[in-house]
């Protein structure tokens, strides 16, 4: 993984890897915790959005194979209170929130992620320093529930090179310039694939 400096004391910007999610991912220690990593790198929720999320916010696409989640109030720069959007559920993530339900008997109107928004937080900050433990790798410290989001950000932007139009509606961003920096820094694996492709040699 890579960090940034934000320019406050042990505070960084961390930019993950796939692999480095999934490491996360199995040091969750819950059902709960794993839907918390999976809706912050793979669906592109933040953290105060993901206890707003029921059963009642996933729906099918028209074509029968997509799937759609709702947020009632994502973030509105505009101060109108939040913003609805629909985010887009891959299927795998859409299996384990079915199979939560299911396990938990939720009602359609029942949060996955029982929790408030700090507790989010808090919930990969555990995850992160019990990753960090187990692998000896001190970088997880870092994380937090945004790198979570970033990762989402990036693979799309950088590794897929997704329509920067669709990224937005998606994930929430309301402006180019909100997402331009995910957009201008490169993974490792993208930086070695286009050397690769490049006639850079001698």
């Amino acid at each position: 993984m890579r960090l940034e400096s934000t320019g406050r004391p042990d505070q960084h910007k961390v930019w993950l890897t796939d692999s480095e999610l999934d490491e996360l991912r199995r040091h969750a220690g819950s059902t709960r915790n794993d839907l918390i990593m999976q809706l912050g790198g793979y669906v592109g929720l933040r953290a105060f959005e993901m206890p707003q999320v029921c059963p009642e916010h996933v729906k099918r696409t028209g074509d029968g194979e997509h799937y759609r989640l709702r947020v009632p109030k994502g973030k509105d720069t505009s101060g109108g209170g939040g913003k609805e959007r629909d985010a887009y559920l891959p299927e795998s993530v859409e299996r384990d929130l079915h199979q939560y339900q299911q396990e938990h008997d939720l009602r359609p109107s029942d949060p996955y992620v029982d929790l408030t928004e700090s507790g989010v937080r808090a919930v990969v900050k555990r995850v992160a320093e019990r990753a960090a433990e187990e692998t000896g790798e001190s970088d997880y410290r870092h994380v937090s529930s945004h790198d979570l989001r970033r990762r989402f950000a990036q693979r799309l932007l950088v590794d897929e090179q997704m329509n920067p139009r669709v990224v937005m509606a998606v994930g929430g961003w309301d402006s180019f310039q909100a997402i331009e920096p995910y957009l201008n820094s490169p993974s490792e694996s993208v930086v070695n694939s286009a050397f690769d492709t490049a006639d850079v040699g001698v």
